[in-house]
């Protein structure tokens, strides 16, 4: 496999990855983006632990996909993720306030 051949792969997989996201965005309430990864979730829960110079930061959630294009399993039951760096939660807006037209 040349370098072309693992560009071409790798490609195809986000390409993948990305529609798989299309399709199960919808089941989710929160996304949860981290240093490392980006996960949806139904139920997300934040601590910080620490001082403020460089405090903890633990995030547990439950019912998840995650974003990872060489997982075979992205649906996920619990994650806990412990991060000293910045961390991302948003409320996905609803099917209702989008409106099919948008979608």
């Amino acid at each position: 496999m040349n370098s072309d051949d693992l560009e071409d792969f790798e490609a195809d997989r986000e390409y993948k990855l990305a529609q798989e996201y299309q399709d199960v965005v919808g089941m989710f309430r929160y996304a949860v983006e981290t240093e490392r990864r980006f996960y949806l979730a139904n139920a997300v829960t934040v601590n910080v632990v620490g001082d403020s110079a460089r405090p903890l930061i633990t995030v547990e959630m439950t019912d998840a996909w995650v974003w990872d294009m060489y997982r075979k399993t992205r649906f996920i039951p619990s994650v806990k993720v412990l991060s000293f760096k910045d961390v991302n939660v948003e409320e996905l807006p609803s099917d209702d306030i989008i409106g099919p037209e948008v979608l």
